[in-house]
């Protein structure tokens, strides 16, 4: 499991960084991608990582502004072309509006798709759990922004305890089916009359990983309920120490109120993203440092950076 950021950027690109887009990459547990966000230029920078464009089987918005959708008409057109490759369905995730804006601008631009957009919307009144599956759980709640915006929570159920093939050997568990039958929880009898309890060769289920995902917002509670106990909170940062005052009036938030929600929330890593413009590359370092002094294990993000879960 890992996020790869496509887009690091506020309100609009620089040569530093695209607008705000983001991949949940969770091959190794279900062979898909999940996007966060869609900023102008998010297929480009697609193709500058190993992402296939047929992986990504959701896509959750955050909220309606352009540098979090105007990449969307573009994505999903391209998504198309590859004639090579199965065509699969898609979920989008987002709020009301959201069915509107995609499907008017592949009318308008004459664009034909070859597979189903399954749309998503909800509201205030409709937010809470929005996806289960079977490894999986995505909550969504309103943030507090200058419109309707929300963060995700995405929970991996917990997972499966591991065999130990080594203590079955020692125990005179030939390798075979008998494994597969104590990995599935079965106790077993060999055929000397010995009992092999299978609990006592599979450890206890380990938790899942916990992601927390925020769209644009000034500090709120619902920032620390979103990201309780998350191993990583994806956190704006567009502006820094002192500007609380323009961060407020602008529906954002400071690197020091992101540090306040990791720390409240007691998660274990914060990544800022969001970042403006105005701070220039000599500036990053401050803003990480600044924020580590109430939040230490932070990092700011850059485009195309891969961050392991």
């Amino acid at each position: 499991m890992d996020i790869q950021f496509l887009g690091t950027g506020a309100g609009q690109p620089s040569k530093a960084r695209n607008v705000s887009s983001l991949a949940l990459k969770l091959l190794d547990e279900i062979n898909e991608v999940w996007l966060f966000d869609c900023g102008e230029g998010t297929q480009n920078r697609i193709l500058e990582t190993t992402i296939r464009p047929r992986k990504v089987s959701k896509i959750f918005i955050t909220h309606l502004h352009g540098d979090h959708i105007f990449g969307l008409p573009g994505f999903l057109s391209s998504r198309a072309f590859q004639a090579n490759e199965e065509q699969t369905d898609l979920d989008i995730y987002g709020p009301q509006g959201i069915k509107s804006f995609v499907l008017t601008s592949l009318r308008v631009s004459g664009s034909r798709l070859p597979y189903r957009i399954h749309f998503h919307e909800f509201d205030q009144d409709s937010l809470g759990k929005i996806l289960e599956t079977d490894k999986f759980t995505v909550y969504a709640e309103e943030l507090d922004h200058t419109i309707f915006c929300v963060g995700y929570r995405v929970m991996q159920k917990d997972l499966e305890g591991t065999l130990d093939a080594e203590k079955l050997k020692a125990a005179g568990v030939p390798f075979g089916p008998l494994f597969g039958k104590i990995k599935n929880g079965q106790d077993v009898v060999l055929e000397d009359g010995t009992q092999i309890n299978a609990s006592d060769y599979i450890s206890a289920p380990r938790p899942g990983k916990i992601i927390a995902i925020l769209g644009d917002t000034r500090k709120t509670n619902a920032s620390v309920r979103l990201a309780v106990n998350a191993d990583v909170l994806v956190h704006e940062s567009t502006y820094g120490k002192g500007d609380e005052k323009i961060a407020r009036n602008h529906g954002h938030s400071t690197n020091m109120q992101a540090a306040q929600v990791a720390e409240e929330a007691g998660v274990k890593r914060l990544l800022l993203n969001h970042i403006s413009a105005r701070f220039l590359s000599k500036d990053i370092s401050q803003l990480k440092k600044d924020a580590a002094s109430v939040f230490e294990n932070v990092h700011v993000v850059k485009d195309l950076e891969e961050v392991e879960l």
